[in-house]
């Protein structure tokens, strides 16, 4: 664990986008919360399950090395990854994006920042789009479409 002003001069030095190779260290619910990986700094690296395949038998086990990109670092000591590699993410990622982060392109590259706490209006669009996430990947096809 860092101090906090240990992650704040951290995170001045990450970027959006950053590419590092990392460990799958733990699958604690496969399917169900994501995956956590040593990426080799002092705070843990986690890529969360709405990012990784529908099926957790799709998901990297524990020992898988592979390259993460930054996705998120707030101000909690974690820095949230997406898996660089297409086969570890969810098989809708662009439309994903689309809908929930549609600004990711142009982030790529730019300074991890503390936007501050999300205004209440960033707290509903970030639940209705998780919940649209979420329902789309429990409702079953439709039969002939």
């Amino acid at each position: 664990m860092v101090t906090d002003a240990e992650w704040t001069r951290m995170r001045r030095d990450l970027r959006f986008g950053q590419v590092f190779e990392g460990t799958v260290v733990q699958v604690p619910r496969p399917g169900a919360i994501g995956i956590f990986v040593d990426i080799g700094l002092s705070v843990g690296g986690f890529v969360d399950v709405l990012l990784l395949p529908e099926q957790s038998e799709d998901w990297p086990v524990e020992g898988t090395v592979a390259d993460f990109e930054i996705w998120w670092a707030d101000s909690r000591q974690q820095i949230r990854l997406k898996p660089a590699d297409s086969r570890f993410l969810r098989c809708d990622f662009t439309d994903f994006v689309e809908r929930v982060r549609p600004h990711w392109p142009a982030e790529v590259g730019q300074p991890v920042r503390d936007p501050g706490p999300p205004t209440l209006d960033e707290l509903r669009s970030m639940a209705d789009a998780a919940s649209r996430a979420g329902s789309a990947r429990r409702t079953p096809p439709v039969p002939g479409s």
